[in-house]
This record gives C-alpha cells, structure tokens and sequence, in this order.
C-alpha cells in the first residue's frame, strides 16, 4: 500500500499533491457550512417555545380544551403560577355556595389557597365537555367528580362548571367561571350539628 501511494504520485510536484488535499478539505468544509445553514434555517422557522422546544399548533378548540385540563391539573395540585396562566386578572367567580361572586384574581387566589390547605389526596375527573367558539370568546361546560381528604375526613362531591373565555394576545383566558354542586341525597343532620363547607372545584369556598 505505501509503494503504490509513492508510485501513484511518482513525478508529480509536491505543490500539485498538496493543491489536491487541500481542495478537498475545502469542499469537504463548505459542504457542512451550507448543511448547518440549512438545519439552522428549518429551526429558525419552525415554531419554538421558552424552551426552544418545537411547538405543535393546535386549533382554537383544541387550545382551549388543553388550557382547561392544564388549569384543572394546576388546580389539585396548587401550582398558583400555572394557575394564573389560565386565568385572566378580571375573572369573576361564581361558585356552587350561596355567597356573592369573586372578583378578581387576587380575591379568587385568596379564596382558593385557604381552601387548598384544607385538602389532601385531590383528585378531580372531567367529563362531557362541550365548547363553543365565537370569534375571540368561547364557552365551555363540562361536569365534574372531585374527591379528597378534606379536614382529615373524605370527602367526594359531583357537579358543573361553565367557562366564559376570551383569546387575548393568542391565548385563551378564563373570565367567568360558573360551578355548581349537584345536589344528591343524603341523610339529615341532627338539629345543631355544625356543617362542614364542601369544597368547591374551580371556584373558591364560601367563608
């Protein structure tokens, strides 16, 4: 192998060899060059998130439908700041208990964080969810069933929730949500037993 790599550049200039290797190194680096610019130009144009990690678009029912499962998930498991994602500054709140609506988001995380410390083991599972899309708002309805661990205590209620949404600034955002607790039966307190405030899911308890 090394005689017939003499003999093959036998009577050639050194110059002309070194021209050859250097020619290929060349092309060898403009071709990874244009292959890096190309790679760079398909991330550059894809939809990126944060994280730069690509983004898969979704349709407006379909934001909507993710933007309620990531409240109620943010929802049992207190992540505030997930919370308030979904949620506009001005939602208004009306929930299952005979108490006055929530204004605000500062007034329904109040609420909401002295009800959460009462809860442990929460679990909430939606179900028959309907969504209407007009232009920038939107409503949804879905029913729900909610177990925990209230007070030491379990606890486990059914009921509804109705969502007014608005898109702002490509997001959508709860402004009024509407809850309400179905009513079931059950058996009679004794007269001067004390009443235990059910939790209210996606709206803060009356207290």
């Amino acid at each position: 192998m090394k005689n017939y790599f003499f003999a093959h550049f036998a009577g050639r200039p050194i110059q002309s060899a070194a021209a050859l290797f250097l020619g290929m190194a060349l092309f060898l680096a403009c071709g990874s060059a244009v292959a890096a610019q190309e790679k760079n130009k398909k991330k550059k144009n894809a939809p990126q998130a944060a994280d730069n990690t690509p983004v898969i678009t979704m349709g407006d029912e379909q934001q909507i439908d993710y933007t309620i499962s990531e409240m109620l998930g943010a929802w049992q498991i207190g992540d505030i700041e997930k919370l308030h994602k979904d949620y506009a500054d001005d939602v208004s709140v009306v929930n299952g208990n005979w108490a006055p609506p929530v204004f605000g988001w500062t007034s329904y995380l109040a609420a909401y964080q002295q009800q959460r410390a009462r809860m442990q083991q929460v679990r909430m599972d939606r179900s028959n969810t309907y969504i209407k899309l007009s232009g920038n708002f939107a409503w949804a309805c879905y029913q729900w069933d909610f177990s925990a661990v209230v007070d030491g205590q379990p606890s486990a209620v059914r009921g509804q929730t109705t969502l007014i949404m608005e898109k702002r600034n490509g997001h959508w955002l709860i402004v009024h949500n509407h809850t309400s607790v179905a009513q079931t039966s059950a058996p009679v307190a004794p007269a001067n037993t004390p009443q235990m405030a059910q939790p209210q899911p996606n709206g803060p308890s009356a207290h």
